[in-house]
């Protein structure tokens, strides 16, 4: 008896949304023709005819939605939306600020390697410790400030004594193969070796008890 109740009621479903695509077939087929027959006459002839006012003498607050009816030709719908983008500077003056003023879904219009401050499970951690590490800074700047002195001192400190660890290398050969063969070293290597570096020796003595 259930299989026999399903099969009515598919069955009276399939016959409602024919008819309900019949009927809208009809209704497209009368819009299309209503299109056909106003297509004919001039922009000022339909404007009379719906009734409508004019669209580019209207202004920021006038009620655009006459315009939206399906029975409104295209070119007339886009010349009443052309005025209400120029009336509305929030829409006519777009500063780039706009919540999803671009499309970020799309890969090839998205920016090249696009990187999110978020973090899963931390939420937008980095943007929080940099608000936090500002707002100490504004509290206590002295302490900024001895900090970046210290920087300083040790960033000089650091350019002062260089290491130039190839030109020992060369010297330390230089000076291994001089003690190997014993002969002097030429001239030329003599003018291009640069002095070795003068080291300092500690010697304890005992003292005598």
């Amino acid at each position: 008896m259930s299989g026999q109740q399903d099969f009515w009621a598919r069955r009276k479903a399939k016959v409602e949304l024919e008819a309900q695509a019949d009927l809208a077939a009809v209704e497209a087929r009368k819009l299309s023709e209503e299109h056909a027959e106003l297509d004919e006459l001039s922009d000022e002839a339909l404007l009379e005819k719906l009734e409508l006012p004019n669209p580019d003498e209207m202004a920021m607050g006038d009620d655009f939605s006459g315009f939206m009816s399906k029975s409104v030709p295209d070119r007339l719908r886009r010349r009443a939306l052309r005025t209400l983008w120029r009336s509305n500077p929030v829409l006519a003056n777009v500063d780039n600020l706009v919540d999803y003023g671009e499309d970020f879904t799309d890969a090839a219009l998205a920016v090249e390697n696009i990187q999110t401050a978020y973090q899963v499970g931390k939420g937008m951690l980095k943007h929080v410790q940099e608000m936090v590490r500002q707002e100490e800074e504004r509290l206590n700047p002295t302490i900024v400030e001895a900090e970046l002195g210290e920087d300083k001192l040790e960033s000089e400190a650091e350019a002062e004594t260089p290491i130039n660890l190839e030109r020992q290398a060369e010297e330390d050969a230089l000076a291994f193969q001089t003690s190997q063969t014993g002969d002097e070293p030429d001239e030329l290597q003599v003018e291009c070796a640069s002095p070795m570096p003068r080291r300092m020796k500690f010697i304890a003595k005992e003292s005598a008890a």
